[in-house]
């Protein structure tokens, strides 16, 4: 004779881990959703910074104490005047957000090392400075203090329009995302110092290497 009541606790209990089994599904493809949801908003806040390109309209640019430079397309800038080093480079934002520049770390090298430079041995922007998505500008920065461990080699750089390796820490305009990308600003064989990016390192997300 069947047992109904244990006929009805098993499928009680069915049911319970069918709807459980479901449950957790759900669950599970709601969180996906939000992930894929979320990773899309970022990528939509995300800038990306290269150089500016060769037809790119020269940027021309002033810094605090008066002095000016203009920045061919796809070019940087080092002067050395009177003690003064400075330094500046055109830019374009491949990414879809808006790029805002932080921080620099400048060395008269033409070693790309794979390590990036310390966070804090970078030299924080006197201003933010905004690049546009899908738009063009510039990065500028001067070195005047003597004292500066970095100010003897890059003075010396200035003044005999040698390579240097330039690293721009930038965010999107929330001041998440935070990315370094890795320029190379090297002479060409006129003297023209041609900007390119080599490397790019994540610091908010894992990196892409």
């Amino acid at each position: 004779m069947a047992d109904w009541v244990t006929i009805s606790s098993l499928g009680t209990a069915g049911g319970t881990l069918v709807l459980a089994l479901a449950t957790f599904a759900s669950v599970r493809s709601a969180n996906r959703s939000v992930r894929l949801t979320e990773r899309s908003v970022l990528a939509g806040l995300r800038p990306v910074l290269a150089p500016s390109r060769p037809e790119s309209p020269p940027e021309r640019i002033q810094y605090g104490d008066g002095h000016w430079v203009t920045i061919p397309g796809g070019c940087g800038v080092f002067e050395l005047v009177e003690g003064n080093v400075y330094m500046a480079m055109g830019l374009r934002n491949v990414g879809q957000g808006l790029g805002v520049i932080q921080a620099w770390h400048v060395q008269a090298s033409t070693t790309m090392a794979s390590v990036r430079p310390e966070e804090s041995d970078f030299h924080r922007q006197s201003r933010d400075l905004y690049i546009p998505a899908g738009d063009t500008g510039f990065w500028q920065a001067a070195l005047r203090d003597p004292q500066d461990p970095f100010h003897e080699s890059l003075a010396a750089a200035a003044r005999d329009q040698s390579a240097v390796t330039v690293h721009l820490l930038y965010c999107d305009h929330e001041g998440g995302q935070r990315t370094i990308s890795r320029f190379g600003v090297i002479p060409d064989e006129d003297g023209t110092l041609v900007a390119s990016v080599s490397r790019y390192f994540n610091l908010d997300r894992d990196d892409l290497r």
